[in-house]
């Protein structure tokens, strides 16, 4: 009879303790959760920046969406963790997804971000019910150079020990150097800025050499998902290198803002939320 207690006692304890770990298991990003409704929309912000960055996007979308909004670690002063790549980050994502039974949530994606729902969407095909890209491509190096592979193995210490040997002052300088190339709107700048100067990095360098090294231009076939991909205003002048990047993905539905940079949600904001409650709305 104490033998089948102590067993009992012992397969409880175990289940107790996966249910434990299963609800405090870490993945490599802060979550926020805003909203109410029966969809989900999962937020993914770009390179170096915050969860912040959907603000305003969110207030539109709550009262009818659950809004998971995430912060990738090592960015904005979320703590960084080891092993951060652009694979690891995008299978977190979908274990978080699978974790907590999200069932086919919504995609929005900026820069980076858009990049991982790409990635999401033609790795998990029916995992996912629609992405919206927020000007991101398939291949950034293939913009400059069409015939570029991957390396298999990319070698990013070079690119850590440089940015990591920068001062406050040097690192802080670059990027506000580098903000007027990605956004109009001078009232968001510093912001912008600041989540970039609060990063991690080390993990600033590693992903981002990690995304230039990275190439979906094939698997983007895979998505079955309904798609939007919102383009700043400069890539119409390249349509065709930017048609080139996605004449993998059959439906792809490309749309070109009407003005402003990289931040279209700040840059042309009005035409950005035309575009995705016209998406949204749309069955």
């Amino acid at each position: 009879m104490n033998k089948y207690k102590i067993t009992i006692i012992t397969l409880l304890f175990t289940v107790l303790s996966l249910n434990v770990f299963g609800q405090n298991k870490t993945y490599f990003f802060e979550i926020q959760k805003n909203g109410q409704g029966k969809q989900a929309i999962i937020f993914i912000p770009g390179f170096a920046s915050s969860g912040e960055v959907w603000n305003e996007t969110k207030t539109e979308f709550e009262k009818e969406y659950i809004c998971y909004t995430l912060t990738m670690a090592g960015f904005a002063g979320v703590e960084p963790q080891n092993n951060s790549t652009f694979k690891n980050w995008e299978n977190s994502i979908v274990d978080f997804i699978k974790d907590n039974k999200i069932i086919s949530p919504i995609l929005i994606g900026h820069s980076m971000g858009g990049g991982l729902a790409l990635a999401i969407a033609s790795d998990y095909p029916d995992l996912i019910s629609k992405i919206i890209v927020v000007d991101a491509l398939p291949c950034l190096q293939a913009l400059s150079n069409p015939s570029f592979k991957s390396k298999e193995k990319n070698d990013c210490s070079a690119a850590a020990n440089q940015i990591t040997a920068m001062t406050d002052e040097q690192f802080y300088k670059m990027q506000k150097l580098s903000i007027p190339r990605l956004l109009v709107d001078s009232t968001m700048q510093e912001k912008v800025v600041s989540w970039s100067v609060k990063s991690d990095r080390k993990t600033f360098a590693e992903m981002y050499c990690d995304f230039w090294n990275t190439d979906l231009r094939e698997k983007i076939k895979n998505i079955k998902c309904p798609n939007l991909i919102l383009l700043e205003s400069y890539f119409v002048n390249i349509k065709p290198s930017i048609e080139e990047q996605y004449k993998n993905l059959k439906t792809a539905n490309l749309q070109y803002a009407n003005k402003g940079l990289h931040f279209i949600m700040y840059d042309d904001s009005e035409w950005y939320y035309a575009q995705l409650k016209k998406f949204l709305t749309t069955k």
